[in-house]
């Protein structure tokens, strides 16, 4: 198969790859969120190692999509790292099956997900650029990446049954190799080059309402990372089996696609800002019901369908609100930047967190850290990110 040929800004190429790719990234997300915990807790790691592990997927969005974004911005074109990233990923995470000690776990996976991290930013910037005439229809796209995870985390469990979870390195392997064959597939997208200069990203990083849209991807990372790390072991404390488990994961990610379809509405409707707010007051009540009714099971129910607006809405709009606030060429380093702010950052500060408070308490202790972190959100979107009059967003 030949290459797809690299587009400018002025053709608009087919969107089904890039459909494809978050299809089987985050297929590969499907299976290791809800259930790599439990591998790491059948392999008598305590609390602390298992929230270290975990956090080694956030940790990498710190280091990663900034240094990726960089240089694809410099070098105008994403498809080769995409496509490099991802291969990278796949042979390191090859040897974390090879052993079940702490640190050669460690060591694997760290490499792994540095590589692994590098290759979703680019895809966001592109699709967004490529759906920047037509409000909402990146969620078309992006909603893909939700079907990938709804169909291996319902299935997931009752396919370790069958194979045990002793094997859930190699079947995430697998996922790895499908994120290889759909980079391949995607078209490289170069943004069209303004014949004005732009300004330095600083000079728009320093900007009051981007501070804040950073801050507030911040919280609402910092307040999933527990939900992440220590959710499924908490429904398995609480009683639930493995396909419970999957099939609750399953009901964030199927209300999750719901909103992304809807999204063209939604953005119609409601400004970004008005959005984003919405987003955090979720949170704050999603996790005020997991940390104190999840173990009955229609609270757990009622608190998984609302991952529609903390997670599904909350996204949508911050990749929406970060193409509007940045140049076309600072595109690959602002995407990486919210990586960097919000799951890095914001994620793996959350899971540590939550790695040190779950031993004294479990969930109550470990996600009110959460509660607290969104109603702190709330107050900075209240605060600083209010919607701008029509005429200063046209200029923008």
């Amino acid at each position: 198969m030949s290459a797809p040929s690299a587009v400018s800004g002025v053709a608009t190429p087919s969107l089904r790859p890039f459909a494809l790719f978050y299809f089987a990234y985050f297929a590969f997300q499907g299976l290791f969120g809800p259930f790599w915990g439990l591998y790491l807790e059948s392999l008598s790691f305590s609390a602390l190692q298992i929230s270290v592990l975990m956090a080694l997927s956030t940790l990498a969005r710190i280091a990663a999509p900034g240094f990726w974004g960089w240089l694809a911005d410099r070098q105008g074109r994403r498809r080769a790292i995409i496509i490099s990233t991802s291969l990278c990923s796949a042979l390191a995470f090859a040897f974390v099956g090879l052993g079940q000690g702490f640190w050669w776990i460690f060591i694997s996976l760290a490499v792994s997900h540095f590589f692994w991290a590098g290759a979703l930013p680019l895809v966001e910037a592109s699709t967004a650029y490529l759906t920047r005439a037509q409000p909402g229809r990146y969620s078309r796209v992006r909603v893909w990446g939700s079907i990938g995870f709804v169909c291996l985390s319902m299935v997931g469990g009752y396919v370790l049954d069958l194979i045990h979870l002793a094997n859930l390195p190699w079947a995430l392997l697998c996922l790895l190799v499908l994120i290889v064959l759909a980079g391949w597939l995607v078209p490289d997208v170069a943004a069209q080059r303004e014949q004005a200069a732009v300004a330095p990203i600083w000079h728009t990083l320093r900007q009051p309402r981007v501070l804040a849209l950073f801050g507030c991807c911040f919280l609402m990372a910092y307040a999933h990372g527990p939900y992440y790390t220590f959710y499924s072991i908490g429904l398995r404390h609480a009683g639930y089996d493995k396909g419970a488990i999957g099939l609750l994961w399953s009901v964030g990610v199927i209300s999750e696609i719901l909103v992304f379809l809807l999204m063209p509405r939604i953005m119609g409707r409601f400004s970004l800002e008005r959005l984003m707010l919405v987003s955090l007051l979720t949170a704050v009540l999603r996790f005020l019901l997991i940390a104190t009714v999840v173990g009955h099971p229609a609270w757990a129910v009622l608190a998984q369908s609302m991952h529609a607006l903390t997670f599904g809405l909350h996204h949508a709009t911050s990749v929406g609100l970060i193409h509007r606030l940045f140049a076309e060429q600072h595109q690959g380093r602002a995407q990486g930047l919210y990586i960097i702010a919000s799951f890095g950052i914001g994620g793996s500060t959350g899971g540590l967190v939550g790695g040190v408070l779950w031993p004294h308490g479990g969930m109550l202790p470990t996600f009110g850290m959460s509660v607290l972190a969104a109603a702190l959100g709330v107050l900075l979107c209240w605060r600083y990110l209010r919607p701008q009059p029509a005429r200063l967003t046209a200029a923008a």
